[in-house]
């Protein structure tokens, strides 16, 4: 009998032992979180906020600064936690890229999916798209937290599918000029609600005014060239805005907070004269000579 009680025993201390080194394993692992954002309403209500107008051809998107953005506001709303990728959902005409949700796509940590275009520009499938990703991330417990940028009710099943796994959803909304711009059930379904106002798109979206400097002729200048404006940039800045300042952006290597990123692509454009709103390579390219110089003087 003692010799059963005393095997008991150590069978007990070896699954306690297992617990507390899987309990340990769980502490070290970070919180992780997913931006999904529904590009359709993003257009709609971002372009009616700023340039007073949902038609994309009316205004452009500077979506590459606006998801930088984005990322940059989680990132500080989610302290301690990791982000695992941008998910941007929109339509398309069988399926097939445009060049602006190309250049999307090639940008890091952000996954483009599509549904599909009907007759009438409107979305179909996007709302399945979405909760098919919550869903699945939620159950295979690879995000703890996910940002959901949208307001059509659709998304209500999407928020309950995330939550049934444990994951929290947090709404981010875009500030209405007129009323409400979300269903009001999706904002009773959510953990938590987050509006982004004007000030914050302004930078992002602007009506088109001027021919883009393509189409005026000015040759398009090589990855170099871009890079040596951001060099020089990063210079200027080290001098007007002083090393401290500076030294504050590296902890965010390799990414700009939103503002700061804007002011790089403007003063960039200036130098150039040449707009790189929707081309990823060279804004690339831009970043990677900021951070080469900045990197040398520290």
């Amino acid at each position: 009998m003692s010799d059963d009680l005393g095997a008991l025993a150590a069978r007990i201390d070896r699954t306690n032992d297992l617990l507390r080194r899987v309990l340990a394993e769980v502490a070290k692992t970070p919180s992780t979180h997913a931006i999904f954002v529904d590009a359709g309403y993003l257009y709609a209500a971002a372009g009616r906020l700023v340039a007073g107008t949902e038609d994309r051809r009316a205004f452009e998107l500077d979506a590459e600064g606006l998801l930088e953005a984005l990322i940059d506001r989680a990132r500080t709303v989610f302290a301690d936690s990791r982000l695992l990728r941008v998910y941007w959902y929109d339509g398309a005409r069988r399926r097939i890229h445009t060049a602006e949700q190309q250049s999307i796509a090639e940008l890091p940590d952000v996954k483009v999916r599509l549904g599909n275009l009907n007759a009438n520009n409107q979305q179909k499938g996007v709302d399945s798209l979405i909760r098919t990703d919550l869903e699945s991330l939620a159950r295979h417990r690879a995000i703890s937290d996910a940002v959901l940028l949208g307001g059509d009710e659709d998304l209500v099943s999407a928020v309950e599918a995330a939550q049934g796994y444990g994951a929290r959803v947090h709404l981010w909304g875009i500030e209405a000029p007129d009323g409400r711009n979300q269903a009001e059930p999706l904002l009773w379904e959510v953990d938590s609600q987050r509006t982004l106002d004007l000030e914050f798109f302004k930078p992002y979206v602007a009506r088109r005014t001027a021919i883009p400097h393509e189409a005026q002729g000015a040759a398009r200048p090589t990855r170099e060239d871009v890079r040596f404006a951001g060099a020089q940039i990063a210079a200027k800045w080290l001098v007007e805005r002083g090393r401290a300042s500076v030294a504050d952006l590296l902890p965010g290597h390799p990414y700009l907070p939103g503002s700061v990123d804007q002011d790089l692509l403007v003063e960039a454009e200036g130098i150039l004269q040449y707009s790189l709103r929707g081309q990823a390579d060279l804004r690339r390219a831009l970043r990677d000579g900021f951070w080469d110089h900045v990197r040398t003087q520290y």
